[in-house]
């Protein structure tokens, strides 16, 4: 609120907004009539109110709305969050005026009014987010589009800030492609939890094959996927690896996991953990390949930001001569959620030296065709950050015969990208999940995050 411009907007705004909101099914923290005028914020006690109130309940606050039904006190904008102390994301909306209603006791005057909020967070070294438009009715289709977005940028930045990934055995020594760092993680709030293999693998054996657990993992995988044709016995191990794992996160609390897939697990414990890692995907717990930890955390961000399970891919083939068309592949542990069909089966790249009958768990399936983002998130360690790229594109139907799981993707200005990619060093793996989100990931990642990325259009 801003006292010399006409503040009934303010207590009609007040309402229109809350009404939007609670629609839109969030739950709003907000001073009140009986605290403040309207339950407006304009002056230093206001401000010193509403920052009080926000810190009394900063574990149930992911963002925070600034919304001018009129011009606004840009101090009291600013200092009520300084004050509070969040790190949260901040969007910034401004109603727009009405052309037949320019009279000085209606006039908004949101619009010059936004652009001093702005300027003060800025100073103020506050990170916020826009809306689509300038001004815009919050019964605007486009301000829910908004809102959606902006849950989507709270969620990633709210679950990035907290992510604990399992690292279960160490990278095979092939890979160094996929070598990080934890420390610079860390700087960011995200922590790695290591397992040796030795470990799961010990404590799978230890488990009785009619262990209650043990029976009921086993079920749920053959109601996960067909898996008609793989032998009992490798279910059976599947089943004990998968208990293992869920005990080790559960204590761990984890949010994510990248396991060693190969060779290890299959000359010594006889399986492929892709179906295992698949289900967890699919349950909405991120499970990449080859002990890719900045793998799994870009699958993570993706997830929080659809709220769909994300998959870990190859970028592995071009497909013919279409420039703008490549295949995506993995042998495969991908989650249900990105597949039509899917059934297990072994793991044909190497089963030829570790043995057909050693190498039964991948999951075999192609792409369900759609809208698609990509995202990728890697350690810098040389210059000290966190870098990463991102897009859109389509999943397409394109004939394509092969096996594992894969899909033909189309990316508009592909070859641009891939030379990105190869020029900034970036690795072959990229995180997707089944939605357009990357808007939503882009303001995460770059505004509130800190980190350098790359949006591809």
């Amino acid at each position: 609120n801003r006292g010399f411009f006409p503040d009934h907007l303010c207590e009609s705004g007040r309402q229109e907004m809350l009404e939007v909101l609670e629609k839109a099914g969030i739950k709003v923290i907000a001073l009140t009539p009986e605290d403040t005028k309207f339950g407006t914020v304009e002056s230093i006690e206001d401000a010193q109110k509403c920052a009080a109130l926000f810190k009394a309940h900063q574990d149930e606050i992911d963002g925070i709305l600034v919304t001018l039904p009129n011009f606004g006190d840009e101090r009291a904008v600013a200092n009520s969050i300084r004050w509070s102390g969040l790190q949260v994301p901040v969007l910034v909306h401004a109603f727009a005026d009405d052309a037949g209603k320019m009279t000085l006791s209606d006039r908004r005057d949101s619009f010059c009014g936004k652009m001093s909020v702005c300027n003060n967070l800025k100073q103020y070294g506050i990170a916020y987010s826009l809306t689509q438009k300038h001004t815009i009715s919050p019964s605007s289709p486009v301000f829910s589009e908004d809102l959606a977005w902006f849950s989507g940028v709270c969620r990633v930045v709210k679950g990035l800030k907290n992510a604990r990934i399992g690292a279960i055995g160490t990278r095979p020594a092939n890979f160094n492609t996929v070598r990080y760092s934890e420390k610079l993680l860390e700087r960011y709030g995200i922590s790695v939890e290591p397992i040796d293999l030795s470990e799961v693998f010990g404590q799978a054996d230890h488990l009785a094959d009619n262990d209650p657990a043990v029976t009921a993992k086993l079920q749920e995988i053959r109601d996960y996927i067909d898996s008609q044709g793989v032998p009992t016995a490798a279910l059976l191990k599947m089943a004990k690896f998968s208990v293992v794992v869920d005990r080790w996160m559960k204590q761990h609390q984890l949010t994510a996991c990248a396991v060693q897939c190969w060779t290890s697990m299959e000359t010594y414990f006889g399986i492929a953990p892709c179906a295992i890692m698949s289900m967890l995907s699919n349950n909405m717990i991120p499970s990449a390949c080859e002990v890719d930890v900045p793998g799994a955390l870009s699958m993570y961000a993706l997830q929080l930001a659809s709220g769909r399970p994300a998959a870990l891919v190859d970028w592995n083939n071009n497909y013919g001569d279409e420039d703008d068309k490549a295949v995506f592949f993995h042998c495969s542990n991908l989650p249900k959620d990105v597949l039509g069909k899917a059934k297990m089966d072994f793991q044909a790249i190497v089963a030829g030296d570790v043995g057909q009958e050693n190498a039964y768990g991948t999951v075999v399936g192609r792409m369900k065709p759609g809208a698609l983002t990509y995202c990728r998130i890697s350690t810098d360690d040389v210059n000290g950050n966190i870098t990463a790229y991102l897009g859109e594109g389509q999943s397409t139907n394109d004939t394509l015969l092969t096996f594992g799981g894969y899909g033909v993707v189309q990316i508009p200005r592909l070859q641009e990208l891939l030379a990105y990619i190869c020029n900034n060093a970036f690795e072959h793996h990229v995180a997707v999940t089944m939605a357009s989100v990357a808007r939503a990931v882009d303001e995460a990642l770059t505004k509130y995050m800190g980190w350098q990325v790359y949006h591809h259009r």
